[in-house]
């Protein structure tokens, strides 16, 4: 659409010097898409909006927050208590924190089954998997702010982590305390860059969506369209169905927000940071779970550390582990079945993440640990040599309308023609 289309003058004048109305119409509006997507697309755009939720009301607490280990804890009872809505921006942030990973989660796992890491989507899938990077360490870096028990402990054990590097890891984690332990200059670091990264995210958001609409989207057949007759623009129809989405979406998360606005926090995080008193279990939010089972099935400190920090370095080759053809896994029987087993066996590990290490959790933690990297590691690849799959359909239309429903409307258009 050209400049001399829009009917507001002022935004005509604009854009003739500053294209920016006309980009905006052609990727938010006119954007040709897959006709066929269902409701697992919208999570990315979930996803986004969840950010901008965990940066506005990021900021607004960070006006009355004080990051210091003397006045930390009682400056966030404070916003409780004292600061107008401050409850509501806390509950909304700190429960906005456990949605965001909700919805990425779901949104990296459509991308697992859907194939929508392979070629030529490769470098939009790490541009993915880096931002769950920097989002774990947000989160770990925010999780730490209340200077609660929890807090103080949490950063303690994950930061000791880093002394099992050799040759360097004693330098790593002094330079992340700001001394010898645990204390105020480690607050402040972390609270710095917990204010930073989030505005970083949005720098490899916005990599991530330009990679995005370099091809286009992935779709649940995993055909790429043959033309526009297997397309839609994006508004109104997908608008409309990431309002839909977006509804339900936030009626959870108010629910979550009024009525049970603790359940995923842990009760030990109300009580003040004491170093002097190691809390019964240490352990951290519930979406660093299955990586604190991983990191706790391996016995030796710096194997642990591996591990654990491996599980997401997997993600980064994993386009180049599966090599088989077909994307989707509506398409791939075999593949299907390891996928669904694979989804068990990251509830198992979150599960056993939350549990003792001790006694059968050691021993199912190490078997789902071995389970999660054999399936990257050897079934994939096995998979794409040995799997035989489906016949995928001619093209997108004939997927949505069927073979009949194609003939049809070939049928209604001839009519017309005569």
């Amino acid at each position: 659409m050209s400049a001399d289309k829009f009917s507001n003058p002022v935004v005509r004048w604009i854009d003739h010097r500053l294209p920016i109305f006309t980009f905006m119409d052609h990727e938010l509006n006119e954007y040709p898409t897959p006709k066929n997507l269902n409701y697992f697309w919208n999570f990315g755009s979930l996803a986004g909006i969840s950010l901008v939720i965990m940066i506005v009301t990021g900021i607004v607490l960070a006006m009355s927050y004080t990051p210091h280990v003397d006045y930390a804890f009682q400056s966030v009872e404070r916003i409780m208590r004292d600061v107008n809505h401050g409850w509501l921006l806390r509950y909304i942030h700190m429960n906005g924190a456990s949605f965001f990973f909700i919805v990425v989660f779901i949104h990296i796992f459509r991308g697992l089954y859907y194939g929508s890491y392979k070629a030529p989507r490769e470098l939009l899938w790490i541009l993915g998997v880096l931002i769950l990077l920097l989002m774990m360490a947000t989160a770990f870096m925010g999780y730490v702010l209340p200077w609660g028990q929890m807090s103080f402990w949490g950063a303690t054990v994950i930061t000791n982590l880093f002394s099992a590097i050799p040759l360097v890891g004693d330098s790593i984690v002094t330079l992340l305390w700001g001394g010898f332990s645990v204390d105020n200059p480690t607050l402040n670091r972390f609270f710095a860059l917990h204010y930073l990264m989030p505005f970083l995210i949005v720098g490899v958001v916005i990599l991530h969506l330009v990679a995005l609409h370099r091809f286009g989207s992935n779709n649940p057949i995993g055909i790429d369209p043959s033309g526009p007759q297997d397309t839609v623009p994006f508004h109104p129809y997908y608008t409309i169905k990431d309002f839909f989405g977006l509804s339900i979406f936030l009626t959870l998360f108010a629910a979550a927000i009024f009525f049970f606005p603790n359940f995923m926090g842990h009760p030990d995080n109300y009580i003040p940071a004491n170093p002097m008193q190691t809390p019964a279990h240490i352990v951290p939010e519930w979406y660093f779970l299955p990586f604190y089972a991983i990191l706790r099935a391996v016995p030796d400190k710096l194997g642990g550390v591996v591990a654990m920090f491996g599980a997401i370095a997997v993600l980064f080759i994993l386009p180049w582990l599966d090599r088989s053809p077909i994307r989707s896994g509506n398409f791939r029987p075999i593949f299907r079945i390891f996928f669904w087993v694979f989804v068990v066996d990251c509830i198992a590990l979150g599960y056993l993440g939350g549990m003792p290490a001790e006694g059968i959790y050691v021993v199912l933690s190490r078997v789902a640990t071995a389970w999660y990297f054999l399936h990257f590691l050897a079934i994939l690849p096995l998979l794409s040599v040995i799997e035989t799959p489906r016949p995928l359909p001619q093209s997108l239309s004939k997927s949505v309308l069927g073979g009949n429903a194609m003939a049809g409307v070939a049928s209604a258009v001839k009519e017309k023609v005569r």
